[in-house]
């Protein structure tokens, strides 16, 4: 009896140590992880996005690129977790190009515009669409070739869903922040913030209950104005380079953004010059569907 007791008792302390072990290499991930959520063992196309290091949670803006990559792909009964002719990494929504390697596919991704960021090693890219003609520049003077295609993927949200998310006037304005900005912004106005760690449809349906959006978050405006809700930038720390939003602004035909230090600045000043001539369809047909290939 008691060496059954014991044998248990090693199984037990094993398990332990096995679940402590995965926790931890979920929560020591790098900075710019693949998508970790399955591990295939044949040629596929790997989507790269950000997540947070030691936390489970995700931030909104960043998990979109998994949203609305697995969305189109299921347009053409296509997924993420199929064998294809040769493998790839897909870099979507994300100020994540200077973490490119050779060979990437890119589709809408950005610079994050910080010079001691720029850690880029890549000398050759497959570049389908980026974020704004600032990302442009900063590849072509790399020697990278960029078609004149711009937009953040998460333009095409009112799109590809078409049906899932409506607008609901139920609050004057919402508060999206930066996830770097959160406590501070939530200690001055909780009523009105939304948490940007968390799942993307309940944080887009809660943008879309806001007559008005303010927000750090560069998903939060850009969310807002997919779906015509006016947004004002806010800017209240340092922590996010301003090339960024720039950047996603001239990717929709628009000159530097215009933002508020405070939320009540913000109200004063109310929405930005709205978007009038992003063409969705360029950005949609520009999708890397030949990766899908099978020979």
């Amino acid at each position: 009896m008691k060496s059954k007791i014991n044998i248990r008792a090693r199984i037990a302390n094993k398990l332990k140590r096995i679940a402590l072990e995965n926790i931890a290499g979920i929560k020591n991930a790098d900075m710019y992880p693949h998508t970790k959520d399955v591990m295939l063992d044949f040629d596929h196309i790997k989507l790269y996005y950000w997540r947070p290091q030691h936390t489970l949670a995700q931030n909104f803006g960043d998990h979109l690129s998994k949203m609305i990559v697995a969305r189109i792909l299921a347009g053409r009964e296509l997924s993420l977790e199929e064998e294809t002719s040769q493998k790839h990494r897909l870099l979507g929504i994300g100020s994540i190009i200077q973490v490119a390697e050779d060979n990437d596919v890119v589709w809408g991704s950005g610079f994050i515009g910080c010079p001691e960021q720029d850690i880029s090693k890549f000398k050759k890219l497959d570049v389908r669409a980026v974020r704004g003609h600032l990302t442009a520049e900063f590849l072509r003077a790399r020697g990278i070739q960029v078609p004149d295609i711009y937009g953040d993927p998460a333009l095409l949200l009112p799109h590809i869903f078409p049906n899932k998310f409506k607008r609901v006037s139920k609050a004057k304005y919402s508060v999206v922040p930066h996830h770097a900005d959160y406590d501070k912004l939530y200690k001055q106005d909780a009523a009105h913030t939304i948490n940007p760690m968390g799942s993307w449809n309940v944080i887009i349906s809660k943008i879309l209950e806001a007559d008005f959006i303010i927000a750090s978050s560069l998903h939060g405006i850009i969310i807002a104005e997919a779906y015509g809700i006016p947004a004002r930038y806010l800017r209240v720390s340092d922590n996010q380079a301003i090339f960024k939003y720039n950047d996603y602004m001239s990717g929709t035909g628009r000159g530097e953004i215009k933002y508020a230090t405070s939320i009540e600045e913000a109200l004063e000043m109310g929405g930005q010059e709205p978007i009038e001539n992003f063409d969705h369809k360029k950005l949609l047909d520009a999708f890397p569907f030949d990766l899908w290939a099978i020979k």
